[in-house]
């Protein structure tokens, strides 16, 4: 049997009611969850653009960064060594003969090694020439070799402090303009960029009309 109720059909619609408004509810939160998924979609295409842009960025500074580092090495100790040279071959030899002829003939082995590439042994070598002759005439070459040995051996803290105690020691040298363009390049090494251009631009300021000064003005033109 059934029995009819007065209120059913008020029930009915209520129920009918209520269920609509939870319809369009969850229909609104789920318009909201596709927005705020579809925004952190584009959040994340934007940051992982932006990424890319930085690491594009990053990877052409080192590519400047070694291709310059390249170009100073290739200015350095080689270079130097020619231009030695040449000035030789002119008549203009700066580093002074002494009269012992066991003092020279050390020296000149110590520096033949150098001349040959075998730096680790030439820098041993000439410092202890510089240790056993400390008051010859050779001793601020030997410095100064012992110095680029170190550098070309890549040890770029070693071959500053060697350098910088010889252009303190000797600073009226005619190497010294030479000593502060190595340690200018040990510099490039250890990404000490200032301390480079301060270095370059020092041996422009105390060693003018040099030809240690004109390639310093060069390799600070590579930095602009």
């Amino acid at each position: 049997m059934i029995i009819k109720n007065k209120h059913t059909p008020l029930l009915l619609a209520t129920a009918l009611f209520c269920s609509i408004l939870n319809t369009n509810a969850y229909a609104f939160e789920d318009e909201d969850a596709r927005r705020a998924i579809l925004d952190l979609r584009a959040q994340l295409r934007q940051s992982a653009q932006a990424r890319l842009e930085l690491s594009n960025q990053i990877q052409s500074l080192q590519t400047q960064v070694s291709q310059l580092r390249g170009e100073i090495e290739r200015l350095s100790s080689a270079d130097m060594l020619s231009r030695q040279s040449a000035r030789s071959e002119a008549g203009y030899d700066p580093t002074p003969q002494v009269g012992d002829p066991n003092e020279q003939r050390t020296y000149d082995e110590a520096l033949d090694l150098f001349r040959q590439g075998n730096y680790a042994q030439s820098s041993a070598a000439l410092g202890n020439f510089a240790a056993a002759y400390p008051n010859s005439p050779l001793t601020p070459s030997a410095r100064f070799y012992e110095g680029s040995s170190l550098y070309a051996s890549k040890d770029f803290k070693g071959a500053i402090q060697r350098l910088q105690s010889m252009v303190a020691a000797y600073p009226s040298d005619p190497k010294a303009g030479d000593a502060l363009l190595v340690i200018a390049g040990s510099q490039v090494e250890l990404n000490n960029i200032a301390g480079a251009k301060n270095t370059l631009q020092s041996i422009i300021n105390q060693y003018p009309d040099t030809p240690a000064a004109d390639t310093a003005k060069q390799r600070l033109e590579l930095f602009r």
